[in-house]
C-alpha cells in the first residue's frame, strides 16, 4: 500500500495560525504599491489556498470578506475535517474545503474555472520536486490572465549554513522510534550534545549554533513541519522564478511592502548595487545574499498589466485604509532590516489622528489636509512604511454598498462568537477577524473571554476576570505570572483582574473600532479611548500572564 503522506510530515498536526500576508486587501495593496493593475476589488473573486494546514487562515479571510469566494486543499484528512467543522460552527457559505493531494486536486470537479488568486503560504519548499511541479501545472491552469499568486519558502542564502544541523536533527529522528514529538525532543538534545562537545561546524557557524538554541523554544508542531519532512528545499530564488516562469507568472515584488522601501531595506552601498542591476532576477538573487535571507515571501503575476503614472495616483487615491492599533498622539517606532527607521512625528502625527475617526481614503485624507505639504513620493512613502509596520491596514473598498457592509459585519460576528467560544476550553486559536480590514486581529485566550462576555452584555471587567478565573479553576489551570505559577485563588484572580481592567481601557476601543465586538449592535466608543491618558501604540499585547497546565 502507497503511503498517502507522500513524505510529508503527518503525525502532528500543523499549527492553527492566521498569516495576514494572505490578506485580500494586503495582497492588493502591495500590486499597488508596485504599480500593478488588479482586479481585487471587482465582483465575484476568487481565492485559491494550496495546502492551507489547518484552514483556520481561509476560514477567517472568508468570514471578513463574504464577497469573495474562498477554495482551500489539504492532503491531511484530519486538518480537512477540522477547518470544515469550524466553517460550519461560524456559518461560513463561501469557504469551500478539499481533502486532496496534489495530484489529484485538478480533478474536483467543484472548482471554478480559474482563479484571480493562489496562494501558497509555507507549501514550496517543504513538498518533493515532484508536487513542486504539479503546483505549478495547477497554477498555469487555473490561475486567470492578470492574476496574482502569493508564494512563501525558504532561501538558501539565509539557510545554507544551517543545513548540516538540519540533516543531523533529521537523521537522528529517523534512526529513533516512538512517537515523532519525542524524535523531535531527542535529535534537538543530540545536537546540543554536539554543540558542548565543542565541534568545529558550531563553532564556526555560530549561526548554526543560535538556531539550534532557538528551535528548543518552538513547539513541536511546528519544528515537525518546518524541519523533520523527507522533502525540504531552500531556494535560490532565481530556481523558484524559473518553475513559476513555466506558469507565465513574472516576479511583482515582496508581498511585505516594507521591502518596497529600499532605504530601509539596505544600505546606500548596497542599494547601488541592486540598482545597477538591470536583470530583475538576477537582482533578487544579489538582494538575497545582500540581506543574507531566510523567508521569502513574494508576489507573482500572470501577465503585468501596470498603471499609468497618473493611474497608479489615482489608485491610491481611491485606496481606504484603518488605523489597527490604539493611539493617541505619541511617537512610534518602527524598525526594519536596518534597525530603527527616522520618522517625522509632525508628518505621521495628523494621518493617524484622523484615522481615529474610522477608515478613510488616501483622498479623503488629502482633502482633510492630514498629509501638510509632503510631496507625493513623501506621502506614499510615508503610507507604505505604515501599512508595512501594522500601524495601518489597506481595507476592502468603502461605498460598496450597506447590504455588503453588514454582511460582513454579521459575518465576522458569527465567526469570532465560534472562536471565542473556544476559548472556554483551548488557548490554540488567536486571532479574530475584522469586517474593517477584511484581514485578522491578534487576541489571546483571555481578551477573547472577556470578548465573549462583554458580548453577553456584561460591561464589568471585575466580573470578567471572575467569570474566566471560575473557568481556568474548574479545569485546574492556574496563571503563570513572572515565571512562577500562582497557586491562590486571590493571585490568580488579581493577575485576571489587572488583564481584564487593561483590556477594558486599551483593546476593547481599538475591537469596537475595527468591528470586532460580539454585541449584534455596537458602536465605536470614543470616549473611552480618549479617556486613556497613555499615548502609545497598543497593536499588540505583552502577554504577562499565560496559562499553566
Amino acid at each position: 500500500m502507497s503511503d498517502w503522506t507522500s513524505g510529508y510530515v503527518a503525525e502532528l498536526d500543523y499549527t492553527h495560525d492566521f498569516f495576514c500576508e494572505l490578506t485580500p486587501a494586503l495582497i492588493g495593496f502591495s500590486a499597488l504599491s508596485k504599480g500593478q493593475k488588479h482586479s481585487l476589488n471587482q465582483p465575484h473573486v476568487t481565492y485559491c489556498e494550496l495546502g492551507c494546514g489547518q484552514g483556520f487562515s481561509a476560514n477567517l479571510l472568508a468570514a471578513a470578506n463574504p464577497q469573495i469566494e474562498f477554495h482551500a486543499m489539504d492532503f491531511n484528512p484530519a486538518h480537512i475535517a477540522g477547518a470544515a467543522e469550524m466553517a460550519a460552527e461560524a456559518q461560513l457559505e463561501n469557504v469551500h474545503f478539499y481533502e486532496r493531494s496534489f495530484a489529484d486536486f485538478e480533478q474536483e470537479t467543484a472548482l471554478p474555472p480559474q482563479f484571480d488568486v493562489i496562494a501558497l503560504h509555507g507549501v514550496m519548499s517543504w513538498v518533493s520536486r515532484e508536487n513542486q511541479q504539479r503546483i505549478v501545472d495547477f497554477i498555469s491552469r487555473r490561475l486567470k490572465a492578470g492574476g496574482l499568486v502569493y508564494v512563501s519558502y525558504n532561501c538558501l542564502s539565509g539557510w545554507a549554513s544551517a543545513m548540516p544541523l538540519r540533516r543531523i536533527l533529521l537523521d537522528h529522528a529517523a534512526q529513533g522510534s516512538g512517537p515523532l514529538d519525542q524524535r523531535i525532543a531527542a535529535a534537538l538534545s543530540y545536537a546540543e550534545t554536539l554543540a558542548e562537545s565543542d565541534a568545529g561546524y558550531f563553532k564556526d557557524n555560530p549561526a548554526a549554533a543560535a538556531r539550534l538554541k532557538s528551535a528548543r523554544k518552538m513547539s513541536h508542531n511546528y519544528l515537525a513541519h518546518e524541519l523533520f519532512n523527507a522533502d525540504w528545499t531552500p531556494f535560490h530564488f532565481g530556481d523558484l522564478a524559473a518553475d513559476l516562469g513555466a506558469a507565465k507568472l513574472s516576479f511583482l515584488g515582496a508581498a511585505n511592502v516594507m521591502d518596497h522601501v529600499t532605504d530601509v531595506s539596505v544600505t546606500p552601498e548596497q542599494g547601488a548595487m541592486l540598482a545597477a542591476e538591470s536583470d530583475p532576477v538576477r537582482r533578487e538573487n544579489l538582494r538575497d545574499i545582500l540581506v543574507n535571507e531566510q523567508f521569502r515571501a513574494d508576489l507573482f503575476v500572470k501577465g503585468r498589466l501596470p498603471h499609468t503614472e497618473r493611474g497608479t495616483v489615482g489608485a491610491w487615491f481611491e485606496t481606504p485604509l484603518a488605523l489597527v492599533c490604539r493611539y493617541n498622539g505619541g511617537p512610534i517606532k518602527l524598525k526594519w532590516r536596518l534597525g530603527e527607521i527616522s520618522m517625522d512625528h509632525s508628518q505621521y502625527a495628523p494621518i493617524l489622528l484622523a484615522l481615529k475617526q474610522g477608515p478613510m481614503t488616501v483622498r479623503s485624507l488629502l482633502d482633510q489636509g492630514a498629509f501638510g505639504s509632503m510631496s507625493w513620493g513623501e506621502i506614499s512613502r510615508l503610507l507604505t512604511l505604515l501599512v508595512g509596520g501594522g500601524i495601518l491596514a489597506p481595507c476592502p473598498h468603502i461605498g460598496a454598498g450597506l447590504a455588503e457592509e453588514e454582511a460582513r459585519k454579521e459575518s465576522c460576528r458569527r465567526f469570532n462568537q465560534a472562536i471565542c467560544k473556544r476559548a472556554e476550553d483551548s488557548e490554540t486559536l488567536r486571532f479574530l477577524a475584522s469586517p474593517v480590514t477584511g484581514g485578522g486581529l491578534a487576541m489571546d485566550r483571555f481578551e477573547q473571554l472577556f470578548l465573549l462576555l462583554h458580548g453577553e452584555g456584561e460591561d464589568d471587567p471585575m466580573i470578567w476576570a471572575e467569570t474566566v478565573w471560575r473557568i481556568l479553576s474548574s479545569q485546574g489551570q492556574r496563571l503563570q505570572h513572572q515565571g512562577r505559577v500562582l497557586e491562590l485563588p486571590e493571585e490568580n484572580l488579581a493577575v485576571l483582574q489587572a488583564r481584564a481592567t487593561g483590556f477594558a481601557v486599551r483593546r476593547l476601543p481599538l475591537c469596537k473600532d475595527l468591528g470586532l465586538t460580539l454585541r449584534v449592535r455596537e458602536h465605536s466608543d470614543a470616549q473611552a479611548s480618549a479617556a486613556d491618558p497613555e499615548t502609545q501604540l497598543d497593536s499588540t499585547v505583552v502577554h504577562r500572564a499565560e496559562v499553566a497546565a
